[in-house]
C-alpha cells in the first residue's frame, strides 16, 4: 500500500488551506468531529481495505492497492 498526495498542486494547496482554517478537520465536511479529523476515519478504513484504490473524500490523498489486491 502506498499513500500519496494528489498530483494536482492546486488541489493540495487548497485542501491544506482548508485544513489549516478548520484546525485539521476535513474542509469538505461541516461538523468538526473526530471522525473528520484528517486523515479521516472513512479514509483510514479505506486504507485498511486491500482492495480499495482511490482518493480520500476531499481528494488530498490517494491510496494504491496492496500487492495482494492487484
Amino acid at each position: 500500500m502506498a499513500i500519496r498526495l494528489n498530483d494536482d498542486p492546486e488541489v493540495v494547496r487548497r485542501i491544506r488551506e482548508g485544513l489549516k482554517a478548520k484546525d485539521g478537520y476535513c474542509p469538505c465536511r461541516l461538523p468538526k468531529t473526530e471522525e473528520f479529523k484528517c486523515i479521516c476515519r472513512e479514509f483510514r478504513e479505506q486504507m485498511a481495505d486491500p482492495d480499495f484504490e482511490g482518493y480520500c473524500h476531499c481528494m488530498l490523498y490517494y491510496k494504491t492497492k496492496d500487492e495482494k489486491g492487484r
